[in-house]
């Protein structure tokens, strides 16, 4: 009678080749669409429907940071630079497109922490609750959008007819901000503090993205501007309502470059290790 030997391997995705992988977590996105769907029901509904104001945050948040900086350059405190537009739109539409990432980053990282013991208790997709929590990010974009339209009527000021390809403008950003979220959300589970240091950094990254103000043509900001990817995917789209052109295109077109890397290279890592690491959390 011959000895049957049984062979352990360790589990390793890895060999099924990175466009395996790919094709893996595309086919799980895509079963689990309807999960996707209730899960961002739920965090809408627990956000704002014991909240008073609700959605309003959205636009009272990004209008107190305008007023400010108005009151800022009326001031002399702080210079703006040169803008052909009314600054309440200028500033108020690079707001939104901001608002866009950084909720998305927040909401993202506290995702797995917010889902408590049903991440280790049920057997599902982990992804789904990262990519679930990019609903509030859209929710408050729309929020904020209506808001720039109505100053759009207000100002009298016409938009490009561009501004109907704002939703594909929105895939690098989107994209970006997804697979930053992927990544530190297995961070924020393994270390508590990263939520915290996520809050204060996109506070910090805002005043020196030139969201609220226009570029710097000189001085280290000017410097810092130049390599900063986020500057472009939110200016890209600013300058294509306001003036129906792209200024600085190649910065742009290497922003969206840099967007696919980020969101394939930290989808796989979360991909291959979510199982592992949400045991942690």
């Amino acid at each position: 009678m011959s000895e049957i030997i049984t062979t352990y391997e360790p589990d390793n995705s890895l060999k099924k080749g990175y466009f395996g992988i790919i094709k893996e977590i595309f086919n799980e996105i895509r079963d689990n669409h309807w999960l996707i769907y209730q899960l961002f029901k739920r965090d809408f509904f627990a956000i704002y429907k014991q909240s008073f104001i609700g959605v309003l945050w959205a636009v009272i948040i990004p209008i107190v940071s305008v007023a400010t900086f108005i009151l800022l350059r009326s001031s002399k405190v702080f210079f703006m630079g040169e803008i052909d537009v009314p600054y309440p739109i200028f500033a108020i539409l690079g707001m939104a497109f901001w608002q866009f990432f950084s909720r998305g980053i927040v909401a993202a990282s506290n995702s797995l922490v917010n889902a408590g013991s049903m991440i280790a208790k049920i057997n599902f997709s982990k992804k789904s609750l990262v990519i679930a929590s990019m609903g509030q990010a859209i929710v408050v974009f729309l929020v904020q959008f209506i808001l720039v339209i109505l100053l759009l009527i207000y100002y009298q000021f016409t938009p490009n007819i561009a501004i109907l390809l704002i939703p594909f403008m929105l895939i690098p950003l989107f994209l970006m901000t997804l697979g930053f979220g992927f990544i530190l959300s297995l961070l924020n589970g393994i270390m508590r503090d990263i939520g915290n240091i996520i809050s204060t950094l996109m506070t910090f990254l805002m005043f020196l993205t030139p969201v609220l103000y226009a570029r710097p043509q000189t001085g280290i900001l000017a410097q810092i501007t130049r390599f900063n990817p986020f500057y472009y995917l939110i200016s890209a789209p600013r300058e294509l309502v306001l003036k129906g052109t792209i200024l600085e295109m190649r910065g742009f077109i290497s922003s969206i470059i840099l967007s696919i890397i980020v969101f394939l290279v930290f989808t796989i890592i979360f991909h291959l290790t979510e199982t592992r690491v949400t045991e942690r959390v």
